[in-house]
Formats: structure tokens, sequence, C-alpha cells
């Protein structure tokens, strides 16, 4: 094995030594012994190794980058010395632009943590940019350990640990410690609600009440399978549009994402612009769903879905939103009309969010190589599901200091419970993936990227082509997404056949969706300009101010039909409804009981 080249007798060395011999225990201690973190371990290990004989090749390079950091360290030593004697004196190191970690003032005014905040900054900088300039790493390599660094270089942050963080010593020592044991009452709640990794809460526990406080658009469950359940919202208004509305909201989440508190529901709007809306209710599964795959997910999800929905309104089509992963089920769904020669029951479709090509799969990327997906599949295969408290904790840390480590130090070392907020709740209540499902969405659309590929991907006896689905349709994406990177997403657009609108909205993955008009929080850019590159497409757009919830409705009108049809009951002789919203499925919580 390839040695590496690190002497260990500056900070730089000792962060990969350190790396090197300790990522297999960090592993350990997030995943347990088993084999996703084996596999984690042994990619990081390996691509270790390929930087190391890359630095290898060019040791003056890396002496250079270590002379660089010992010449930035020493102007901090000077500058803390002169700002010992002069608070005046500037620091030499600012905080990255958006970094909140440092906002405690003591961390400017004390000149020992304003030399801890400085070295700290100066040294993730030179790692980082070392990283960056070394040759010969490939590229899905320098990926995977850029987001191994940073989550090292971030774990390490001196605001993370008591002895080091002003604030956590000024409120320890005035509490006398009730905080750190209020926080490890927290900690050990959450060791208790978490799978194998360590799932921070992010709001209350019983913070909300489904259909009580969230999810509370009044409608009914008018069909249940063992897949999904459908629910039909009541009109708002006294006369509908002809066509009925579907929603797929992804299978790896709650659908109440589009319909959380009453002013940003998505669901209580849409229905108040005369739709009568219907959405797909995902069961959380469990073992014994373990053989339920992608393509029962259309068969007996979508286009049962859109079967029901005519039994109930007599309308053979429907206009259908796909959100993220529903978005690609969506898509799908309408190959498959295609590929069977059947009408499309698709009038228009809407993507939000959506990868139609995985070639750049975003910051989940850095999981999508063989052994780490093949160890996924042994343990979701032994117990019949990928568990949805992983998945959440591994999105959670793509967003580290966000989503993870800003949780870590308000609940267990301050002795917080979090604040009560809508999107955090739905983001923390989990939901599982079927073994069945886990294997291809990891394998054949992430890893493969066969759903781009024509007839790759089958349903039954029928290989699937998109660019057969000549349906018209409304793409969102969304600037700052870090799951479904916009460009990506625009890129899928094009393996359709039908006329494509393209829409590029502010904020990220889950804010820039749920925008609703009343607050005008973020607004849009529209182009229809030819374009070779996202970025000359961005750069002919124009920005709209205002929510893409009224453009898109604009859109969707010639689509709509007769608008002027009486105000449909809920439900029919048929399919009678069940129980009220939110329904049965919604209710499950993690661990899923059979």
């Amino acid at each position: 094995m390839q040695q590496n080249t690190f002497s260990g007798n500056d900070p730089i060395g000792q962060f990969f030594n350190w790396n090197e011999t300790m990522w297999s225990e960090m592993q350990k201690a997030k995943l347990g012994d088993n084999p996703v973190s084996q596999a984690l371990s042994q990619v990081n290990s390996d691509d270790l190794q390929v930087f190391y004989q890359a630095v290898s090749t060019n040791p003056m390079r890396l002496l250079d980058m270590q002379m660089q950091w010992w010449q930035g360290q020493l102007a901090i030593c000077q500058n803390s010395m002169i700002r010992s004697m002069d608070n005046s004196t500037e620091s030499l190191v600012s905080d990255p632009p958006g970094d909140r970690r440092f906002k405690h003032q003591s961390w400017k005014d004390d000149p020992h943590f304003d030399f801890m905040r400085q070295s700290y900054l100066h040294f993730a900088k030179s790692l980082t940019e070392m990283l960056e300039v070394v040759e010969g790493v490939p590229e899905p390599v320098r990926q995977r350990l850029s987001f191994t660094f940073r989550q090292t270089i971030n774990a390490l942050a001196p605001t993370n640990f008591i002895w080091s963080n002003p604030e956590l010593l000024q409120r320890t020592i005035e509490e006398k410690g009730a905080n750190l044991v209020k926080g490890i009452e927290l900690f050990q709640e959450d060791m208790a609600a978490s799978a194998d990794l360590l799932k921070i809460r992010m709001t209350r526990q019983g913070a909300f009440t489904l259909g009580q406080d969230l999810a509370t658009t009044p409608g009914e469950v008018v069909f249940r399978n063992d897949i999904f359940e459908l629910i039909q919202y009541g009109a708002s208004t006294k006369t509908v549009h002809q066509t009925p509305l579907l929603v797929i909201p992804p299978f790896i989440n709650k659908f109440y994402i589009l319909d959380l508190k009453e002013q940003n529901s998505l669901v209580g709007w849409l229905r108040d612009q005369g739709h009568t809306v219907f959405i797909m209710s995902w069961r959380n599964p469990g073992k014994k769903q373990a053989s339920i795959g992608f393509e029962d997910l259309i068969q007996s999800g979508t286009m049962e879905a859109i079967r029901v929905i005519e039994q109930i309104t007599a309308e053979k089509e429907v206009n259908a939103i796909g959100y993220c992963i529903g978005g690609t089920l969506l898509a799908s769904t309408m190959a498959l009309y295609a590929a069977r020669r059947m009408k499309s029951r698709v009038k228009s479709a809407t993507f939000l969010t959506t990868l139609l090509d995985f070639t750049q799969p975003g910051e989940v990327g850095v999981f999508i190589n063989d052994p780490v997906i093949s160890a996924i599949e042994q343990m979701s295969e032994a117990q019949g599901f990928f568990d949805g408290r992983q998945m959440a904790v591994t999105f959670s840390l793509l967003r580290e200091n966000s989503l993870y480590w800003n949780y870590y130090i308000d609940n267990y070392l301050k002795g917080e419970e979090p604040s009560d907020f809508d999107i955090l709740y739905w983001n923390s209540d989990s939901t599982n993936l079927s073994a069945a499902c886990a294997r291809f969405l990891l394998r054949e659309l992430y890893l493969n990227n066969r759903l781009s590929q024509p007839g790759e991907v089958k349903v039954g006896n029928f290989g699937i082509d998109l660019s057969k689905v000549k349906t018209p349709s409304y793409f969102l994406s969304t600037k700052e997404d870090h799951i479904a990177l916009w460009d990506s997403t625009f890129k899928g657009s094009g393996l359709l056949g039908g006329d494509t609108t393209l829409v590029l909205g502010e904020s990220g993955h889950v804010a820039g969706v749920v925008n609703p008009p009343s607050k005008n929080k973020y607004g849009y850019w529209l182009s229809d300009a030819a374009f070779d590159t996202p970025d000359q497409w961005l750069a002919s757009a124009k920005r709209e101010a205002g929510s893409w919830w009224t453009h898109w409705q604009q859109w969707v009108t010639p689509h709509l039909g007769d608008v002027s049809i009486p105000a449909r009951a809920v439900g029919s002789e048929e399919c009678p409804g069940l129980m009220p919203a939110p329904g049965q499925y919604v209710q499950q919580t993690l661990p899923v009981e059979d």
C-alpha cells in the first residue's frame, strides 16, 4: 500500500495522519460496525492513497502549501499579539460569507478566542486549497475527498466544544452545568429514536399534530392499497376546472411538505384556484414491503391513481405535478404509456426540482460508487428497507453546519430544545425506502443513469424512452438546490419530447418550492432562448418578482378544459371516502411496525 508523504510535524500533516487513522473509528461511531461503515472507510482509505500518490509526484508543491500556511499562521500570531494590546486593530481573517458559527461577539472581542477563530479558518482554507491545486487526482476522487475533508474540518470546529466556545463556557458557568444536564437528556432521547446514525432533532418532539397544525386542508382518503393512499380535497370554489390535478410527492418523503400550515400550503392554494386536487400519500414501507419496486410504484401507484381519478371525475386525463423523485416517477409513467402505445393520460406535466439525467446528482454523488451502494444493498436486503432515519442524517450532513452541528450545539451543549418550525418538523419525519426501490434508485438511476438511455429501464416487458413523451412540461428548478442541481434538472428536461418551459426559482430544494404568493419571499427567472450551457440560459433570463405559483397557474390554464364545472363532491360510489385527510399512511413514524 502506498504510504502517505506527510511528516505530521505541522497541522496540515497531522490532519492527514489523523484522518487516515481515525476515519474508520469515526464511521463506526456514526454508523456502527456494518457493511456501509466498512465500505465508506475503504473508499476513503483508497481515495487518500490516490491523493498521497499525487502529492508524492510533486513534493515541492506540498512544501510550498505548507510554507504558505506557516506564513499565514505567523501573521495571525503577530496580529493577535497586537490586538491584545490594541483591540481597535482589525483581525486578518474574516468569517466566510454566510458562516454564522462565530457570531458571538467574544469571537471578535477576546484576543484569545479571536486567535483560535482565525487559526481554524486559516487552516480550513489552506487544506481546501491544497486539495484543489494538487494535480493528478481524478475528479470523482477529488469530490469525495472534498466532502470528507469538509466533514472532518467542520466536526473539529472550535465552536463544537465547550472549552473552546466562549458562549458555551459563559453559559455553563452561569447555569452551573444545568445546560449540560439538559443536553444529556436530549441526547439520550435522540439516541433512542435514531437508527445507526445519530439523528439530532431539529424541532421539538410533538411540536405539531398532523391534521390539526399541519396537513389541515379538508379532504378524504378515497383509495388505499399496499403502496399509497389517494386523498381528494374538497372544493373551495363554486366551480372547478374540468381537468383534475394529481400531485405526486417524492416516495422518500411525506406528502405534507405541500400541505403545511394554511398560509404556506400549495395544496390549499391550488384548490383555491379552482383545481380538483388529488395527492398521493405513500406508505412508509417495512420488511413486508421489501419487494415493492419502482415498477410497482408506476403500475400500482401513479397509474392506479389516475385510474381512480377517472372513476371519481369521469375525466380520462389529469394535469400532474411531480416533486423531486416523484417527478422522475411521473416521467417514467408517461414513458410507459408511450411504450404501450396508449394515449397519454397526462395532459400537462409539472416537474419540481426533478432529476431525469443523473450524470450530476449533486452533493449526494459522494456516496454514489459501487462499494457503498453494494453495502447499502446488503443492509437493505437484510432488513427489508433502507432506514429513512439514515437517509435524513445523510441529507443533513450535506449541509452539516446549518442542519447538523448547529443543532448539536444548541441541543446538547446549550441544553435548548429547538423552536417549532413546520418545514424542519417535516424534514425530521422520516420515511423508509423499500429494499427493491433503494436498489433501483441508487444503482440504476444514480450510478448507471439508465433512465436517460432509451429502453434501458424496463417496466414489465416494456423498455421506456423519455423522448417518446410528447406532453407539455413545466420544469421548476431552484438556484441553491444541493440535492437536484438546477443545471442537471435543466439538462434532464431535454430528454423529453414535448414542449418544455424552464423556470429557475430562488432559494433551495424545499423553500424555493414552498414559496406562497402571500409572502413574495423569493422570485424566479424565465427565458425561452436556446442555450448550450446553464450559465448561458441564466444570462439570457429575466428575473420576476413574486412566487412561481402564479406563473405556473398562467402556464397550466390552456390545459384546464372547461373552467366552469360545478364543484365536485369528494369520492364516488365506487370510491367512497375511507377516512378524513391526512389519512393513515402519513401518520406512520419510524421504526415502522408491520
